[in-house]
């Protein structure tokens, strides 16, 4: 039976834990996305315009799910079983769900204003070429840090168990990247969804209505995505490699958590998307089940 060196810094221990918050939240994070998924295609009375930018929110966190499972695998083996052809495609895809789903957080946000605060109906013909768009521009970004175009680079994370973006270089392409990637892919979507729910917090409070936390979903981006983020940032200055490597390795563990708190914000609280999830899972509707 052939031996593997730990990574730098991480005992046998280590890697046990983080593989299985790895593999929980992983699995979480996958089951109630499908389910939210099949929900949307089973149940016609889901499939609306603006319930598809959930849906497809619900597919790029099933992704970044499937990201975190195969580093949990790896994690229990205890190294990179993959080659640095899987490290490419594991990053590639990861990088994708990531931007993906981060891209659509903004543009619910940018739906629920409209549909309380405008009262503007969205369409399919506004829905469709918008997630076609972003999608597109998801994996464009994604692909910038391939080896055949190496605007920035993909390499593995501390625990030698998955790959992301190598934020240890510091070098100039990393720079205007991770610069160019911050401003596109947190700074512009957080604007947009503080300026969306700050809006529709105001119509609530005018209607004494709330009806939902409208803090929520920015507080839980920046729960999730922030710590990694300023680590991704404060690399473009100083030398990440004094950071703990146990440190540098909890922050993407608790951004891949996202998908499952992104469940149950925005499809399991969403009471219309609940009710279909409902009758997906019972064949009965919620009204027949209050009679």
């Amino acid at each position: 039976m052939s031996s593997h060196v730990l990574p730098e810094g991480f005992s046998d221990f280590d890697m046990f834990v983080f593989g299985s918050v790895l593999l929980v939240g992983g699995l979480l994070g996958f089951f109630l996305n499908f389910i939210s998924i099949l929900a949307f295609l089973k149940v016609k009375q889901l499939r609306t315009p603006s319930n598809f930018f959930v849906f497809s929110l619900a597919l790029a966190d099933l992704g970044l799910s499937c990201n975190g499972l195969t580093s949990a695998y790896a994690s229990y083996l205890r190294y990179w079983p993959f080659g640095s052809g899987g490290c490419q495609i594991h990053a590639f895809q990861g990088m994708v769900s990531i931007l993906a789903g981060i891209s659509f957080l903004g543009a619910v946000a940018w739906d629920r204003y409209h549909m309380y605060c405008t009262k503007q109906k969205m369409f399919w013909s506004t829905s469709l070429p918008m997630s076609s768009i972003m999608w597109g521009l998801a994996v464009l970004w994604a692909a910038l840090p391939l080896p055949f175009i190496g605007w920035g680079v993909f390499d593995f994370e501390p625990m030698h168990v998955g790959c992301t973006l190598d934020y240890t270089r510091g070098d100039r392409g990393y720079i205007t990247y991770m610069v160019a990637l911050t401003v596109l892919y947190l700074v512009f979507p957080l604007l947009i969804m503080y300026s969306s729910y700050s809006s529709i917090y105001t119509y609530f409070r005018k209607i004494h209505n709330f009806k939902f936390n409208t803090s929520l979903p920015v507080k839980t981006l920046l729960f999730c995505w922030g710590p990694y983020v300023i680590m991704c940032v404060y690399a473009c200055f100083e030398n990440t490699t004094d950071l703990s490597p146990k440190l540098r390795m909890v922050l993407p563990v608790v951004a891949k958590l996202s998908p499952f708190s992104n469940a149950l914000l925005y499809a399991y609280a969403n009471e219309f998307y609940r009710e279909g999830i409902w009758q997906f899972l019972t064949g009965q509707k919620q009204m027949e089940k209050k009679k």
